[in-house]
């Protein structure tokens, strides 16, 4: 059977161009906060004789989520799907944009709403539908684009769900100052009763290591008698930068009849006791964490792996992770990455190997994070033994990541290999995925060391001119190491750690990984609202 296009041009392509919004007949329905669960808003604008089809939708999703060749759209399965007589209704469509988002599959949730808004007369677009829309082009097309289809949308629209949207696309790319001018705007029509929007301010700011203004926004919510949730206490206990601060706010969330404490909690308050060479507080609060898992959420697990290797328990992480394959017959790249991390924290280089072999057998691509893991362990032993588990790498399908190459970087600085290691950081910028990339303060000075001591200034200036292509040098961190070799500081007056090893560089990316999943934990808390 030919597939039928539409020749309305798509959205992410063409915003200027969408579909007038058909404003939704009234229903009998109470204005909703911002917090909104995803079934109250697939029912706004659904026509009352469209009753729900036992799981049509879920063949619906099998179906774009398994096409042979995404590049030609949701709405070409959608056509094809009503084509052969089966007529769909907006319920099955958004179920399906429900599930394309739970599994990151953002670009085809966007295609489902774009085939939505060219029939219109058939499906009537609520201010819950625009919202999740602008969240969607937000992470497919940009912040910019969700400007724009902000600024087009009829005003009656613009709700409080919205302007939420907007404001979680800003604080995801840390865009303050538009982050700040909208809440203030939300403030002033009304839109920031409730926790949602403070949450995402917060995390805004713990993103920015701007802690002082958590607390800021906690006072605001407290004077306002907004009632503080049980994100809003996680946020902020992250934010508390000593143990009896975090004490003394955890005690507080304590009193609050209407908040339990989730395992959130007690890994946020573990993450710091192991900071603070705390171990068994942080032992108490982990046993916390397991005793609150709960449904197939894996995530925990992969927290209990990492923390119980932050304190080099490595009888627990292998307990753990036994507890952690029982219940879960597929483990995820993450769950691996967090196991053999932590073997390697804990001095087990066998174990890691041998976990690492078993990823490889089962693996349905090959993740260089989890490899960087190893390379950075046989760099400390020998370069050759690391440029060898490169090719393997490569051989086994990898690509080598930045840090990959960061990594060996530091293995040829080790060396004395100047002009390798040179090399190794202008691949580092080439590769793919290299736009959040930062080389470690320790390794650019390492770097600079050895051009110091082999007199090399054409090397010092050609890494100066990799750092400015990335952006390092509006940093003045970064910049700062220059002026130390250009002789304004002495080298002792940098307080750097000279001897953090390798492998130490590759678990740093991965403790920032656990950060990035503590914030996109805190962020979610929008997402399950739309």
């Amino acid at each position: 059977m030919l597939l039928q296009f539409t020749t309305t041009p798509p959205l992410h392509q063409q915003l200027s161009g969408f579909p007038s919004f058909t404003q939704p007949r009234r229903l009998n329905y109470h204005k909703r906060s911002i917090s909104c669960s995803i079934s109250q808003i697939h029912s706004y604008g659904t026509m009352d004789y469209e009753r729900r089809p036992p799981v049509k939708w879920n063949a619906v999703y099998r179906r774009i989520s398994l096409m042979g060749n995404p590049e030609m759209g949701a709405g070409s399965v959608l056509n094809q799907w009503e084509n052969e007589g089966k007529r769909l209704t907006k319920w099955e469509l958004c179920r399906v944009v429900k599930e394309l988002r739970k599994f990151k599959r953002f670009k085809m949730a966007l295609e489902v709403y774009e085939w939505m808004n060219n029939r219109g007369e058939r499906f009537r677009l609520s201010s819950s539908d625009a919202a999740i829309q602008l969240d969607l082009i937000a992470k497919v097309c940009g912040v910019s684009s969700a400007e724009d289809y902000f600024l087009r949308l009829p005003d009656a629209l613009k709700d409080n769900r919205v302007y939420g949207a907007l404001l979680n696309a800003y604080a995801r790319v840390k865009m303050k100052d538009k982050a700040e001018l909208l809440i203030e705007k939300m403030r002033n029509k009304g839109y920031a009763t409730a926790s949602l929007p403070f949450n995402v301010m917060m995390t805004l700011y713990m993103n920015l290591k701007e802690l002082d203004k958590v607390q800021s926004v906690v006072s605001e919510m407290m004077n306002k008698n907004i009632q503080l949730d049980i994100y809003s206490y996680n946020i902020w206990l992250s934010s508390c930068e000593s143990t009896e601060r975090m004490e003394q706010v955890f005690e507080q969330m304590k009193l609050e009849r209407t908040i339990n404490p989730n395992w959130t909690t007690f890994s946020t308050m573990a993450t710091m006791y192991i900071k603070l060479g705390q171990f068994e507080k942080a032992e108490d609060c982990l046993k916390k964490v397991e005793s609150r898992v709960t449904g197939r959420d894996r995530m925990p697990y992969h927290y209990l792996i990492s923390l119980y290797g932050s304190i080099g328990n490595k009888e627990e992480v292998y307990r753990v992770w036994n507890i952690y394959k029982s219940k879960f017959p597929n483990i995820p790249n993450l769950g691996y990455h967090a196991l053999i991390c932590s073997l390697v924290k804990v001095g087990d280089f066998e174990g890691a190997e041998k976990i690492y072999e078993e990823w490889l057998s089962i693996k349905s691509s090959y993740d260089p994070r989890i490899g960087n893991l190893l390379l950075g362990w046989y760099v400390k032993e020998s370069l050759e033994k690391a440029e060898g588990f490169l090719d393997h790498m490569i051989e086994a399908g990898g690509k080598p990541n930045s840090t990959t190459w960061e990594i060996l970087a530091d293995g040829n600085i080790g060396e004395k290999k100047i002009s390798d290691a040179l090399s190794c950081f202008q691949k580092a910028v080439l590769a793919e995925g290299s736009n959040s990339w930062k080389p470690r303060p320790v390794n650019v000075s390492g770097f600079l060391d050895l051009c110091d001591e082999e007199a090399d200034t054409a090397s010092k200036e050609a890494l100066m001119g990799l750092l400015r292509q990335v952006g390092c040098l509006e940093d003045k961190h970064y910049a700062s190491l220059f002026s130390l070799h250009n002789g304004s500081v002495t080298g002792n007056e940098l307080s750097m750690k000279k001897d953090t090893t390798v492998a130490d560089n590759d678990m740093a990316e991965n403790e920032d990984q656990d950060e990035d999943d503590g914030a996109e934990m805190l962020l979610n808390q929008f997402q399950s609202s739309l």
